[in-house]
């Protein structure tokens, strides 16, 4: 199997590894860098647990080779949070306990702040539509909406 090495910046750091070339972003987060808090759910690039954002943009890092993210910023959910103080859209899953198991919490907050950097004051109904490629299979989704209002109107600030 052939490899390839890739550079890229990920939660502020550079990094470079050589990995085998149909490496996946979602395996080279977790099994090269250690970072866990991007989940694989689902295999088939439906849950949305593997959200991670590439230069900015919210994607299904299970559908990207790591060799495509080479000289990306890439941003994981263990990239949101300053030291100790948690981002405004974790601060506010945690708020309003909008997570039970917590499998898809991290690409639902991924999600969260991608869609509240593209528009600053979501509607229930534009949060909901945002949310279809992400499933949460222990909640009514109701407190991850209202933990996304939260989270957005404190991004704003």
């Amino acid at each position: 199997m052939s490899s390839t090495s890739v550079s890229m910046t990920v939660n502020g750091k550079s990094v470079t590894k050589e990995v085998p070339a149909r490496t996946l972003l979602v395996s080279f987060l977790r099994d090269h860098l250690g970072l866990t808090g991007t989940h694989v759910g689902c295999d088939t690039s439906q849950c949305g647990a593997c959200n991670v954002h590439i230069d900015g943009k919210c994607v299904k890092s299970c559908t990207v080779l790591a060799a495509q993210a080479d000289g990306a910023s890439v941003t994981t959910i263990e990239g949101l949070a300053k030291g100790d103080q948690l981002h405004p859209m974790q601060a506010a899953f945690k708020e309003h306990h909008a997570l039970q198991c917590g499998f898809c919490t991290p690409g639902m907050i991924m999600t969260g702040v991608a869609l509240a950097n593209e528009k600053s004051n979501p509607s229930e109904t534009e949060i909901r539509e945002y949310l279809e490629g992400n499933f949460c299979r222990c909640t009514g989704y109701h407190n991850i909406v209202k933990a996304i209002e939260t989270g957005a109107k404190a991004m704003r600030r």
